[in-house]
Order: C-alpha cells, then sequence, then structure tokens
C-alpha cells in the first residue's frame, strides 16, 4: 500500500508539470473506456491519440507493471505521452491485479484488451496492422505471454482466442520484465547481495500472483513464466515479432532480460539487447534523466523501420 501510494502521488504531482500536459504535445487523451463487457475499473483503457499526424498511426498497447499487484494505467500516463508525442496511437490499459485476482486474470484482461484494440484501432486513426505491444516489469511478462499467445497455439482459452483472432504484433517493447514468476530464489541463488528486501519483494510477487492460482486446466500455469515457455518452445506456427529489450545494469532481475535474448535468438527472432550503465529497475519512467532519456531514443530507433 505504501509502495503503490508513493508512485501514484508521484504520478499525480508529475501531472502537475506543464510538459506533462498531453495537448502541448499535440495529443488528445480519451479517458477510461470499457474494453471488456462486464466493465468495471479494472476493465478500462485510456487512448492517447496524436494530433496533426497523417493517418493511419502505428498503435501500441501499453501494459504497465507493478509486479501484478500495484500501479495503473494512471500511474503510467508518463510511457503512454512517450510514445503518443512520437506518433502512436496509445492504449494504456488496465487490468485486474493480485492477490485478489491471481493468474490468469491479468493475461486474460490483456489479451482482451489487445483483442478490443485489434477491432477499434482504426476507428481512432490507427492502422491494426501495426500493432505493438510494449510493458515494464510485469507489464513486460504479461506483453511476452500475449505475444507467444499470438504466434502459438496455445491451449489457454484466453492465449486460444487471441491465435484465432489472427493478431500480429509488429513489434515488443519487453523493458526490464520479470519474466519467471515461479522461481524467485533464482536472481539470489545467482547474486547474494541483492538484500533481504529486495528477496522479500520478489518473492511477495510470485507469492501474490500464483498462490490461489488454479494449477490445473489447460496450459497450467505455464504462460505466468513466459521465458521459461520461450526457452523450451519449438519454431512457431507463426513468426515471432522483433524485440527491443532495455534493462539497467543495477537491475535485480537483469538476468530475465538476458535469459530473453538468448532465447530468441536460439529461435531466430529478431532482437536487441540494451544494458544502461548503472541504472535500476524501470529506470526510464525517470523521463529527466540522461538515461532515461537515451533509453526511449533507442527504443524508437528500433521499432521505426516496423512502424512505417
Amino acid at each position: 500500500m505504501i509502495v503503490d501510494n508513493a508512485f501514484r502521488g508521484a504520478a499525480s504531482a508529475g501531472r502537475l508539470h506543464p510538459l506533462a500536459r498531453p495537448e502541448r504535445h499535440r495529443v488528445e487523451v480519451l479517458r477510461d473506456i470499457p474494453y471488456r463487457e462486464e466493465g468495471g475499473h479494472a476493465h478500462k483503457l485510456d487512448i492517447y491519440v496524436p494530433m496533426d499526424r497523417p493517418r493511419p498511426l502505428p498503435v501500441v498497447l501499453y501494459v504497465h507493471g507493478g509486479g501484478f499487484r500495484i500501479l495503473s494505467k494512471e500511474t503510467h500516463w508518463v510511457m503512454a505521452l512517450a510514445f503518443a508525442r512520437r506518433g502512436y496511437l496509445v492504449f494504456n490499459i488496465d487490468y485486474r491485479l493480485a492477490p485478489v485476482h491471481p493468474y490468469p486474470a491479468a493475461p486474460e484482461d490483456a489479451a482482451a484488451a489487445l483483442a478490443w484494440t485489434a477491432r477499434n484501432a482504426e476507428r481512432y486513426g490507427g492502422d491494426p496492422a501495426r500493432i505493438f505491444l510494449a510493458g515494464e516489469s510485469a507489464g513486460a511478462n504479461l506483453i511476452t505471454a500475449l505475444t507467444i499467445a499470438t504466434s502459438y497455439e496455445r491451449p489457454e482459452p484466453w492465449a486460444r482466442a487471441l491465435f484465432d483472432l489472427d493478431v500480429r504484433p509488429k513489434g515488443v517493447v519487453a523493458a526490464c520484465g520479470l519474466l519467471q514468476v515461479s522461481d524467485p530464489a533464482r536472481f539470489f541463488r545467482r547474486k547474494s547481495t541483492l538484500g533481504t528486501f529486495v528477496n522479500d519483494r520478489i518473492t511477495e510477487v510470485s507469492s501474490a500472483y500464483l498462490e490461489g492460482a488454479a494449477a490445473e486446466g489447460p496450459g497450467a500455469l505455464e504462460l505466468a513464466d513466459p521465458l521459461v515457455v520461450l526457452e523450451n518452445s519449438a519454431a512457431p506456427a507463426r513468426p515471432l515479432p522483433p524485440f527491443f529489450i532495455p534493462v539497467g545494469t543495477k537491475d535485480p532481475v537483469l538476468d530475465d532480460s538476458r535469459r530473453l535474448k538468448t532465447a530468441l535468438d536460439r529461435l531466430g527472432v529478431a532482437s536487441e539487447i540494451r544494458f544502461y550503465d548503472g541504472e535500476i529497475h524501470a529506470f526510464h519512467a525517470f523521463v529527466w534523466r540522461r538515461n532515461a532519456q537515451q533509453c526511449w531514443k533507442d527504443t524508437f530507433t528500433f521499432l521505426e523501420p516496423y512502424a512505417r
């Protein structure tokens, strides 16, 4: 609760800065649009619409981080605005959070949001053939799971529905992802200097997301660990899109990004990993800092050939 409120307070304070106003960047924001019929606060998204840009626009579905437990589209407005400033039509989503809603609630919602985006992007000036997925931390986990669902014929009902819809992302930005939730102790087996506080936080993420989750049924808990799925998979039914993987060298979950790059290389998927010296988890949210600005520049440079 303390961490959540701290981030929400910082995000709200940031909105007071003159440069945070979307209109300053010729961006219109359409707020709280439901993407699931059952409605509810967790099933809404905001749309960031670049003005004065030639249509149709490339599209970004942004999925926020927060350990599957905290934060929201409201705390991640800066990410959405950053993409919109560069001419992307952005769908910034909320989804159900653990521990009240353990796995697979979050990927079910994210999949529903992606399906809604694919069906409705054109209404808002977007090109449904140029959809990109982006997220950080837990959000990177979720978009990697969505990407697998669009490329592999999976048994999970939500994944199968996405595959059958034939959504084909043009690219993925998986920033500082926590990509294997089931084994939080792996980071400390590798680097024992991380400390008790970090150990507790990562363990808390795993327990909140997976305790109470249905371990039986189609796919079981596999897509809670999309990294492991990629590491163990053969060639997909449809080509996986290119990945951009930014991460700080002081990020305690850095190793998951390295493993993701290795898994993608094994599958022959175009990908690029960028390390930012001395940076912590989700550093690119601090957009006034030099390395954060470089990270955003690198992100757009990577996406540009695929967004044309």
